[in-house]
Order: C-alpha cells, then structure tokens, then sequence
C-alpha cells in the first residue's frame, strides 16, 4: 500500500487552479483502495508570507471545506492542520540541522520569491527543511506535486539520507515525487498562471453574481462580435475547456470560429458550466463555513490520528539523536 501525502497553504482562498491542479487529483488518488493518503493544510508554511491570524483562520476553514465539499474522506484517510501537530516544528529544527546552508541558498523557489516580495524571512529561505518535516515525519512514499516542487522533494530525500546515514539504518523514508506531466499551467483571468499573489484567480464559490463580475474581468482582445475568434489564443476559452466535455469544447470553437458569437457569450457559457458543474460541491462548502463546530470537529479527529503517527517518528529521531524518546 502506498502512502500519499499532499498539502496545501492556507495563504488564501482555494481556487479553480488549486482546485484542477491539486485538490481533485489528490481526492481521486484518495479513493483508490491500494493508497492511504495523508492531505494536511499547511497553516505554517502561510506564516511566511502571511501575518494576520484572522486571515489565516478563515482561510483554514475556507480550505478544510473545500476538501470536504469535494469528497475526502476522512474517516478512512487523515486529514489535519499542519499547526496542531506540534511535532511538525519539531522535525523541522532537527533536520535544519543536516541541511546545508547552499542547498537552500540554491532553491530556484527562494531566488524567485526573494526577487518578487519585500518580506524576505527565514522561514521562507528554510521553507523547504519544513516541507521535508512534513513528508518524513509520515513516512510518506508519493508526494503529488507540481513541476515547481520536485526540486524541494529532492532536498527531502538528500536530507532524509544524511540522516539515516547517520543513524546506520534507515529511521526516515525516502520520498517520491508523482507529477503529472499531463497538466498544464491553469490560466487565471489575465492569463498568467492562476494564483493568489497574482489576485488573477477564479473563487467558484462566490455567489453568482460576484462570480459573474469575475468572469466578465477575463481578459479579450477587441475582435467585434460578428468576427471570427481563434479559440486557442482566448482565456476564457482555454478556461472553459478545462471544464467542458469535448462535445461542449468543440461547439464553442465552432461557435468562435464561425463569428457572430461574443467573448460574453463565452463568459456567460463559462458562468453556466461553473454552476452546473460544482453545484453540489457549492452547497458543500458552504455548509461546512456556516457549521463551525462540525468542521472543527473533523479537523481535531483527523489531528489525533496525524499525531499518533508523528509522535511515533519523532521518538525515533530523537532516540538516535541523544534526547531520549
């Protein structure tokens, strides 16, 4: 059986980017029987870049409700807030002390972050000995990530080794990295890669008419409407096709195609398919945002079972490390 972990900051609201690129693939891996799959919100890792606690409490319970309106199950795989389980922050210290400083000082994700942010911390330059914490102190096999990630998920490996080399046998679990070589770059409503920091996303659970203020937002050239459109170079049509079936997808290129048919129709058809296609996950979520202790109470279960096993690894740690178990 393998043992997949995934996690995911609560730096802000989820996305449609998050949503097709990590929180559905993670939720069908879930299902298959042969896996056990480990998904925490990363509400440590936010602390790098975000400071205000309000914030980040919404966006934990805007996260946890995410997950849960599309489906995980909790009660046969773990679901917690990185946070609670305090043996996250423990690990993180001892494997900072098997890191080399050039390691990290050599993490593209650093170099780009450290150009583009005016609050250039510790934590973010030690941003990837944490993630490492997260992995090895579950024992996890796969980690789902992204393209961006599979350097830091070499630097755990590196770091779970000079460990274990030092222990003489292997305490710490090599990880492996699953990327999906099939998934593009989700476009936000400005084209760029959908994410928070560029404030381009798509919230699909607005109400919908702040959902249709989004989507009119979606950037279009000026071709007139009885023009014919190249469907290839629209964002709102390489959006739509993410969602679309390909009988769907190939109707609104003809549509494009043919001219006589505008980019609001498009908006419109992409409003439509939004609502139709997550109606259940909508109520979902926000069922659990409106029923607090429900959700809290999810959370804490899921962190007695994350603990049980963390504390297990950290005896072990620290057991080879002079500090008793």
């Amino acid at each position: 059986m393998a043992r997949i972990l995934t996690g995911i900051q609560s730096s802000g609201l989820p996305h449609l980017g998050n949503l097709l690129g990590a929180i559905q693939p993670a939720i069908e891996l879930s299902k298959n029987p042969q896996n056990e799959s480990f998904l925490f919100i990363a509400d440590l890792h936010s602390l790098t870049t975000l400071k205000n606690g309000t914030e980040r409490e919404l966006y934990v319970r805007s996260i946890a409700s995410t997950w849960l309106a599309f489906g995980f199950d909790t009660d046969k795989n773990v679901f917690w807030r990185q946070s609670r389980v305090q043996e996250h922050a423990e690990l993180s210290w001892y494997l900072s002390c098997f890191t080399p400083f050039p390691m990290l000082a050599n993490a593209t994700s650093f170099k780009d972050k450290s150009e583009k942010l005016a609050d250039v911390n510790a934590g973010l330059f030690t941003y990837p000995v944490l993630m490492a914490a997260d992995i090895l102190l579950y024992n996890a096999n796969i980690i789902p990530v992204g393209k961006d990630q599979k350097q830091h998920l070499e630097m755990a490996k590196d770091i779970a080794s000079r460990f274990n080399n030092l222990a003489g046998e292997d305490i710490l679990v090599l990880p492996e990295p699953l990327i999906d070589e099939r998934m593009m770059t989700i476009p936000g409503i400005d084209g760029q890669k959908m994410s928070k920091s560029y404030n381009n996303y798509i919230n699909i659970f607005l109400p919908e008419k702040e959902l249709k203020n989004v989507l009119k937002k979606i950037v279009s050239d000026s071709t007139p409407l009885e023009e014919p459109k190249d469907p290839d170079t629209d964002i709102t049509f390489k959006i739509y096709s993410l969602l679309a079936s390909e009988t769907e997808t190939e109707t609104m290129r003809q549509n494009y195609l043919n001219g006589g048919y505008g980019y609001g129709h498009a908006k419109q058809a992409l409003l439509e398919i939004i609502l139709e296609k997550y109606a259940e996950p909508r109520r979902l979520y926000n069922y659990y945002m409106e029923n607090n202790d429900e959700l809290e109470g999810i959370l804490k279960t899921g962190e007695e079972k994350a603990r049980i096993i963390a504390r297990g690894t950290i005896e072990k740690v620290r057991r080879v490390l002079g500090f008793g178990a």
